[in-house]
Order: structure tokens, then sequence, then C-alpha cells
């Protein structure tokens, strides 16, 4: 089966701000990424604020193009197309769900616009039929039709997120990105929201990658999770085997940070200076925190091993020891 999307060996470097006179330093936002999504499946992609989530989703809808590396959707490279196909594959192949719908929209336009100017700009049907694609779409995501005409400023922070949703699932996209779509909300409309996407999902056969901190909640929503740390894909985990079954210290240490009331695990702390993404540590950039590290870690970045379950790899040279709870690991490590 043809992937929807496929990254390879990606990497993407910006120049910084900070610098010599006459060079510049620069970031490293993405570095040798690999993933592909397959139809239907969802991603969830999970760490800390700056370590590259927002930029791999950036080049998963051709927002962001890596430095080196490829980009296949639907099979084709997408930065060997000329401007014109490219801009139409990603435009009516991919949707983005962003973090804040009240900047994601026009202020100016109603509703009806803003859920009717994709199918404008890619010339679908006719006018009456675009009229009602966009009847079609509200009711989809749970508008009552007359806020059709209701600008953004008038809706609440929930409406207008399902506004957003409608409008990245206008061309019938094979690929939705959700980058955080909760955190700017209320806590009492997140999970509305949340509901909202699995069952679009599960009706539309969607393929989509959820990029969210909240940990939990990327669980829930996905099939595999992507753990990253300063630019690199750390580990990649099935979703129900990710709590107490993931095999990188970082996993670990992320998902026991999450609070819970019914089942509380004592967090696994980190120590030691947080790298800078201009001048990244040596070989795992994760040793600078890492209990476990030495002198090898220090040497080489690992590549992926593969552990005992199909679809679970991980970069790591000293991997926790397979199905140890995080509640044991966290009363073990200092």
């Amino acid at each position: 089966m043809t992937a929807v999307v496929e990254v390879r060996d990606a990497h993407v470097v910006h120049r910084a701000r900070t610098g010599g006179l006459f060079r510049r330093d620069r970031v490293y936002a993405l570095t040798g990424a690999d993933l592909s999504v397959a139809p239907g499946e969802t991603v969830g992609v999970v760490g800390e604020s700056g370590c590259g989530k927002s930029t791999l989703a950036k080049v998963l809808v051709g927002i962001e193009r890596p430095v080196t590396g490829t980009v296949s959707f639907g099979g084709r490279e997408l930065w060997a197309m000329p401007a014109a196909q490219r801009r139409a594959t990603v435009g009516a192949g991919t949707g983005m769900v962003f973090q804040d719908p009240s900047t994601a929209l026009n202020r100016r336009l109603p509703v009806r616009r803003i859920l009717r100017d994709p199918l404008d700009v890619h010339r679908r049907g006719t006018r009456v039929e675009r009229e009602d694609r966009v009847r079609e779409l509200m009711a989809l995501v749970g508008l009552p039709g007359a806020l059709a005409d209701a600008l953004p400023g008038q809706l609440s922070g929930g409406q207008r997120q399902r506004v957003a949703i409608a409008r990245a699932l206008a061309l019938d996209p094979a690929l939705v990105v959700a980058d955080e779509p909760t955190s700017a909300l209320d806590v009492s409309v997140r999970a509305q929201i949340l509901n909202l996407l699995l069952d679009l999902r599960e009706r539309l056969g969607l393929a989509m990658v959820f990029v969210s901190h909240d940990i939990q909640t990327v669980r829930r929503m996905s099939d595999r999770v992507i753990t990253m740390y300063l630019g690199r894909i750390v580990e990649e985990t099935p979703a129900d085997r990710v709590t107490d079954g993931a095999r990188h210290p970082y996993t670990r240490a992320l998902f026991s940070a999450t609070p819970g009331l019914l089942d509380p695990v004592d967090p696994i702390p980190l120590t030691g200076p947080v790298p800078s993404a201009t001048r990244p540590p040596s070989g795992c950039p994760f040793r600078t925190r890492c209990w476990k590290a030495d002198a090898v870690c220090a040497a080489s970045m690992p590549g992926f091993s593969a552990a005992s379950r199909p679809g679970h790899r991980f970069r790591c040279h000293h991997p926790v020891q397979e199905d140890i709870p995080t509640r044991d690991l966290a009363r073990q490590e200092p």
C-alpha cells in the first residue's frame, strides 16, 4: 500500500539572528527525519517545545522545504514537481488545522466565504454545488446553518475551531495535519473537538498527523506515536505500548510527567542543561540530561534499533528494559 506521505532523511536548517558579522548561527530545526503515514492511519507527534514538531508538520504539507532529503506525496516527489502542480497537489490532498483558530481565520470574511474559498481557488464544481458543499461541511462538523453569515469574531473558540476543521476538509484531502488543535481552547471544549476529530477520521477514512503537548491525548488519538528531541525522531511506538513499553529514556520521562488522578506516577526528573539547537551536543543530543549517558553516547548518535514488537523502533545506546512499568522506573532512577 502506497503511503499518503513519506519523508526520508529530511533536514531543515534556519539562520539565526545570533552569531558573527559575516556568519550567523544556524538552527538545526530538523535532522534526518524519516516518517511515513499510511492511508487511514493517525500518527501522533510528541516532544518538548522547540523539538521540531511543528517544523515536521510544515514539511509534511509542503510549507517548509527541507535542505536535504525527500518528501513524497502519493508516491510522487513533492519538490521535483513544477510549482503549480505542487500547489495543486498539496492544496487538494492535504488539510491543516492550526493551533489558534482566532488567527487562522480571516476575521473579515463570514463562515460561508471561509469554507467556500478552497473550492473557489481549486475551481471545484459550479457555484450552486459549492454552496451545497458549504452546507454539507457545516453539518459535518456540527455547526448550525444559521452561522453561515457570521464573522469569526461572533463565534466561540470551539465554533471557530470547527470552522477551521471544516475548511481543512473542504477538498476531501487524504491527509489532515492537526498542529496543537486544542491548546488554545477552554478545557470544557477540548473533549468536544477531539471527539469530532476521532469521528471524522472514522467516517471519512482520513490519514492524520496529530501534534500536541498533551501526551495522553496523543496516545488516545493515535495508532502510532513519534517522539522527537532537538529536531530528531528518537522513538516510534505503537500507541497502546507507549506508556510502559517505550524503550527510549526520554519517552519514559515525558509520559511520567503527565499528571493523572486515578493512577498517578512520580515523574522521572531530567537534570542537566537543555542543549541549544544552534550548537547541539555531539553524539546523542539527549545525553546532557539522561541518567544512562556515558562516553559511548557522546561519541555517536545511535541508529534505529527494532524492539520485539512490530512497528516499534528507537535510537538509544542504553534503552530502558522492555516491559518495565514507568512507575517502577521512576522509583529506580535519580
